[in-house]
Order: structure tokens, then C-alpha cells, then sequence
């Protein structure tokens, strides 16, 4: 039985189209390879030891995540050296000719898929059974990792979720923004919605399996359908009002949609208390510079409406430091509002000269030395309001999913966003189980856990 590999790079919405690419080779009768090698059955048939496709789903935000795909997609190739190595991705998309030349073996074996194809795809293996079988997905993919029957970036739908617990739903692409520094809007295109009708159609089959859904897309601020002219808001009180008990989750949102409006659908008790602002900076002039439409004070305004709409949520932003030209005054003033904001956690991120951008040939670059010393700031400030956020929440109760483990314990996530080791009597709960918690501190012995709290569950009936 012929056997796949995925290997997922970046952001949600990737992972979301890498399970897409799971079911598109699940439902053509490959089997899972298991991470480590080994040998596996499924449905009594053995599989191989090598999987015959390696899929690599590449992300473009940063030079590290570029030299993180050229990385992974070498070993892939050193590691299984019968596989086919299927590359998509936003990467994949800007740079195909560029990785192709990663293949360096005599018998090539790196394919790479974009919006149009995959690039020059030969025939090695010669005619047989397995071979078109492999063949015949190879040709159908996208550089999206779909499987089209139409031109729609929404064609395929994962029903399945084999690496996670919780369900994802694309709602959106694409952005129709011109952020100097990014560069996957040259991958992704202008913004699309998928249609509020389909969107709750995909959402209440969900609904059967799931306890969660997230909601993502690459800017799902500008979602938008015009047939019912519906924003963001007016969708998610539409896909509340044609679903009973699943719970949203959003994914990042852009501080200037947050409004009364959008307000007053958060919410709403299905909505997870969990936001993530992109907010990049604080200041005027480096906003500007970005090609950003909103300032500290729409932040600031942001951050109080969504605390207003729930009951202390967990508020975490991206932060770009190190932005060419950024001053020390102008780095402190992002600092200073995100410390005054008190963010439960901060990804920070060190500004990355990307080809293609506007901001790739402004003057004015940091030393190395200063942008890591300012890396090194937020990142402090980061972990401290995460561990003051989650001392804020110990003797409380809470909803807990639970994502895995066994034994006494297991692992899960609160609906506020918190990392917990469950601890539990009774039976043992199922990943995708929600659990009522009562929160705890971790003991001394346990701060170097990759959790924030101890979750102690009532026995399960």
C-alpha cells in the first residue's frame, strides 16, 4: 500500500490546507506514514517502510521560515530517498524554480506545485498500479494543497482532522492590503470569501464531530459576502443563530474592525474568549511606514472593547520590531503601549527584508545586535503577562478540551487559550472531550513545563 508523509510549515491556515492534503490521499487509499519510520497496517494491509510522497507545505513570512522549508525539504529528500517529495505552499508559489534546485539527485524526485501546476512533473517510475496512482493526485493538486474540481481556493473541505482535536473552517483568503513588509499577499492574492450559506453548511457538519471550530483565513477582517452584505459580524451572527452548541474560535483580526458591532456578537457565550490582534507596532510613523491604516489609539481602543465583550480574555498581538528606520522612541512606544495594554502573550518578531516588498529596499536598517536586545525585551514582556494572566485564573472554572494524553492525566486547552495538564478520576476522556476544570497552580517542580496550569476535572459520567 502506497504511503504519505505531511510536513507543515507556518501558520493555521496552513495546517488547515495540509489536513485538506491528508484527506485527498487518505481518500485515495494511501496510507498514514508514521512519524519515525517503521512499519504500519491499515485495514490489514502493511504499508510501506518508506511513504512513497512526502509533502512539504511551505510558509514565506520570514528569511528563517524560507531557510526552515529549504531545511526540511533537504532532509526529506536525504531521509526517503524512494519518496517523491511534493512541495506547495506560499513559498512554493513565489520561489518553485528556486527549490527545484534542491534536487540535485540523479532520478528527480522534488515536485513543485503552484497556482498553474506542478513544474515540470516526469515520469521515473515507469507504468504501473502504484505509480499512476501517485501520479494521477500529483497532477490535481494545487498550490494550496487542494484537490480542485473548480477555480474556488474553498473546492475541498477536510472533514477529518487527523492532527488535531479541534475542527478548522477557511472562511477567507488573500488580503487586499499593502503591507510594505509582507509578502504572502504576492502568494495569496486579493481577498475572498467563502459564501455565509456554505460556510454554515461545512460549519454544521462540524458541529456532529466537534466540540470547536476555528475560524481562519489568511485576513478574515475583510470577510465579506455580498450577496447578504455581510462583514465579518453580521457572518458570525449568522453562523450562531444556524448552529446549536459548537463554540468559534477567530483567528487573527485587524485592530480597526473592532467595533460595537463586531462587539456585540464576541459576545456571545460560543464565542471562545481568545483574540489575536495583528498590530505589528504602535507608533504613527512606523504604522505609516508599514503601509498600516490605524494607530495606538485604535489599538488601545480595540483592546477595551474586546475586554468589555469578555470576562478577562486571553489578548495576545504580533509585534514586528526592528522595522527599518525605527527609532529607540518609536520602539518605545510600542513597547510601552503593550506593556500599559498588558497582553497575555506577544509573538514577536524580528523585521525580515522579504523580495518583492516595498520596505525591501528602505534605508535604515537595524544592527543585528539592536533588534535582537529588542526581540529580547518583548520577549520577557511576553512571558510575564502569560504567567500573570494565568495566575489570574487559578481557583476558577473553566472549559477544558482535551487534545491528548493517557494514564492519570492528559493534556488540553482551556477555552481562554491556557496550556493545562488535566488531572481527572474515573474514566479516561477522549481527545475533543470537554471538560468542566477548576484551575491550579503549577508546583515549583513543574515551572519548566510547556503548561500554564493544572486543570482538575470532576469524574466523568
Amino acid at each position: 500500500m502506497p504511503s504519505f508523509l505531511t510536513l507543515t510549515l507556518g501558520c493555521k491556515l496552513n495546517q488547515l490546507e495540509s489536513e485538506a492534503i491528508t484527506c485527498a490521499f487518505l481518500n485515495a487509499g494511501f496510507a498514514p506514514f508514521p512519524v519515525g519510520g517503521g512499519q504500519i497496517k491499515t485495514n490489514g494491509v502493511q504499508a510501506e517502510k518508506n511513504p512513497s510522497v512526502v509533502i512539504v507545505n511551505t510558509c514565506t513570512v520570514t528569511s528563517k521560515a524560507d531557510q526552515k522549508a529549504r531545511r526540511v525539504i533537504r532532509k526529506a529528500l536525504r531521509d526517503y530517498p524512494d519518496a517523491r517529495v511534493l512541495v506547495t505552499g506560499c513559498y512554493a508559489q513565489l520561489n518553485g524554480e528556486d527549490l527545484l534546485k534542491l534536487d540535485d539527485g540523479k532520478k528527480k524526485r522534488l515536485f513543485v506545485v503552484k497556482k498553474d501546476g506542478i513544474i515540470d512533473l516526469p515520469n521515473y517510475y515507469g507504468k504501473n498500479e502504484q505509480s499512476e496512482q501517485i501520479d494521477s493526485i500529483l497532477e490535481k493538486f494545487s498550490e494550496r494543497g487542494l484537490v480542485k474540481t473548480d477555480d474556488s481556493v474553498f473546492q475541498f473541505n477536510p472533514l477529518v482532522f487527523s492532527s488535531h482535536t479541534r475542527s478548522f473552517l477557511k472562511i477567507q483568503d488573500g488580503c487586499n492590503n499593502r503591507c510594505t513588509y509582507c509578502r504572502i499577499r504576492l502568494a495569496r492574492g486579493a481577498s475572498v470569501s467563502l459564501g455565509a450559506d456554505e460556510a454554515l453548511s461545512r460549519l454544521r457538519i462540524l458541529e456532529k464531530k466537534h466540540a470547536e471550530a476555528v475560524l481562519t483565513g489568511v485576513n478574515i477582517s475583510q470577510y465579506r459576502d455580498e450577496e447578504k452584505a455581510a462583514n465579518l459580524a453580521k457572518a458570525l451572527e449568522y453562523f450562531l443563530k444556524g448552529t446549536e452548541k459548537i463554540a468559534l474560535r477567530l483567528s487573527s483580526l485587524a485592530p480597526e474592525i473592532i467595533d460595537e458591532e463586531l462587539v456585540g456578537v464576541l459576545s456571545n457565550k460560543r464565542i471562545r474568549p481568545h483574540f489575536h490582534l495583528s498590530i505589528q507596532s504602535c507608533s504613527k510613523n512606523i504604522l505609516e511606514k508599514m503601509g498600516r491604516s490605524y494607530d495606538g489609539k485604535t489599538v488601545e481602543n480595540a483592546v477595551s472593547l474586546l475586554r468589555r465583550a469578555k470576562d478577562d480574555p486571553f489578548l495576545a498581538c504580533d509585534i514586528i520590531t526592528g522595522f527599518p528606520g525605527e527609532t529607540g522612541t518609536e520602539f518605545e512606544e510600542t513597547f510601552e503601549l503593550c506593556k500599559k495594554l498588558n497582553f497575555a502573550w506577544i509573538h514577536v518578531f524580528p523585521y525580515s527584508k522579504r523580495p518583492g516588498t516595498d520596505a525591501f529596499s528602505f534605508p535604515g536598517m537595524l544592527h543585528e545586535a539592536e533588534v535582537s536586545r529588542r526581540v529580547g525585551l518583548f520577549t520577557g514582556l511576553a512571558q510575564r503577562g502569560r504567567a500573570e494572566y494565568a495566575r489570574r485564573w487559578v481557583g476558577r472554572e473553566i472549559e477544558v478540551l482535551v487534545e491528548k494524553g493517557g494514564g492519570k492525566s492528559c493534556r488540553g486547552v482551556c477555552e481562554n487559550y491556557l496550556k493545562t495538564l488535566i488531572l481527572y478520576k474515573g474514566e479516561h476522556p477522549s481527545p475533543g472531550e470537554v471538560l468542566r476544570c477548576r484551575l491550579l497552580e503549577k508546583s515549583s517542580a513543574e515551572k519548566s513545563e510547556d503548561y500554564d496550569l493544572i486543570a482538575e476535572a470532576s469524574p466523568i459520567s
